[in-house]
């Protein structure tokens, strides 16, 4: 292995980690329902505001104090793109973890890679191999079970905001590698968050604590909540993406988007110190199937859509995977 491949490896190492670290600060944020801390709009709105001024600086830095909007043609995707991972992804996953633990959420996550995939090949029109959509089937029933056997016999609200998670993101990624055509992956996220800014920002001062129908104020709320705040803020919403593209550049996609297998796993462990959530057979069990699927998925075919246009979009759908844990080859099936 080459200085750059190893390089490459260790940036999307470092990106794995940070996207894994997501649930349990975002659950240290939210908190749960018995000693519950942030609210969950005000986490999801202050996350995309405050990570939409850091890609406004970033964006007017690269440029050179110049900031050229991107064509106009791009914003119903750039608009797409941030409904799903500016609004419905940070907003599903707050709203499920004040229900229920991060390693129940990182185990119902761990098939989004899978979803991605799936949007794509129905978005590019591509005629999927029948292994493929077995996998995808497969996926989704070990995600319901799962959350049926750990809800007690039934499923709970916080599996609804869970699905809604996974779905917004799928579509959300999807949309966004489309608009990465012609901009840069980099460029794409910060243009995202930073039309997302009329929005997050009202959202984020109208979802302030105030401490209203028994809530908590801002003065009440300890700090591990706001520390976990500011992570999905600077790591989860930004920081990391710059990551994981640097690791995609330097060791190439099909290498360095395998370590992202590891990330439903390293989110249990970090659970562990961090929230103090204890590893359950059960959970364990399925995030490994979760895992196998995701990774037998990856080598099933998925005909090559066809024309000039379609073929465009498969090469922007590969530069482009985050999350949560996201990234896609449309002509293979999901990649991680």
């Amino acid at each position: 292995m080459n200085g750059d491949a190893a390089r490459g490896l260790a940036w999307g190492m470092l990106g794995v980690l940070i996207f894994a670290l997501t649930m349990p600060m975002t659950r240290l944020a939210v908190g749960d329902q018995g000693a519950p801390q942030l609210p969950p709009a005000f986490v999801t709105a202050g996350r995309a505001g405050l990570a939409g001024l850091l890609s406004l600086a970033y964006l007017w830095a690269t440029r050179r104090g110049r900031l050229v909007p991107p064509p106009r043609p791009l914003w119903p995707l750039l608009a797409v793109s941030a409904a799903g991972t500016v609004v419905g992804f940070p907003l599903g996953l707050a709203m499920a973890l004040r229900e229920v633990p991060a390693m129940h959420a990182s185990v119902v996550t761990g098939i989004i890679p899978l979803g991605t995939a799936v949007v794509a090949a129905l978005v590019l029109r591509q005629r999927a191999s029948v292994g493929f959509w077995l996998c995808a089937a497969a996926g989704c029933a070990l995600v319901v079970v799962f959350a049926f056997l750990a809800g007690g016999g039934r499923l709970v609200a916080a599996d609804a905001w869970l699905a809604l998670a996974v779905v917004s993101t799928a579509f959300g990624y999807v949309a966004g590698a489309r608009a990465s055509a012609l901009l840069s992956p980099p460029q794409t996220i910060c243009w995202v968050l930073v039309l997302s800014l009329p929005l997050t920002l009202p959202a984020m001062w109208l979802s302030w604590p105030h401490g209203a129908a028994g809530a908590p104020a801002a003065a009440d709320i300890g700090w591990p909540a706001w520390a976990g705040f500011g992570y999905v803020t600077l790591f989860s919403m930004w920081l990391g993406f710059f990551a994981w593209y640097r690791g995609l550049a330097l060791g190439g996609v099909l290498r360095v988007s395998q370590v992202q297998l590891a990330q439903p796993f390293l989110a249990l462990l970090a659970a562990v110190p961090i929230l103090g959530e204890q590893l359950q057979p059960l959970t364990v069990g399925f995030a490994l199937a979760v895992v196998a699927v995701v990774f037998i998925s990856r080598r099933m075919p998925v005909g090559a859509p066809g024309g000039p246009a379609a073929v465009a979009e498969v090469a922007a759908v590969r530069a482009m995977s985050p999350t949560p844990s996201d990234s896609i080859d449309p002509t293979q099936g999901a990649r991680a």
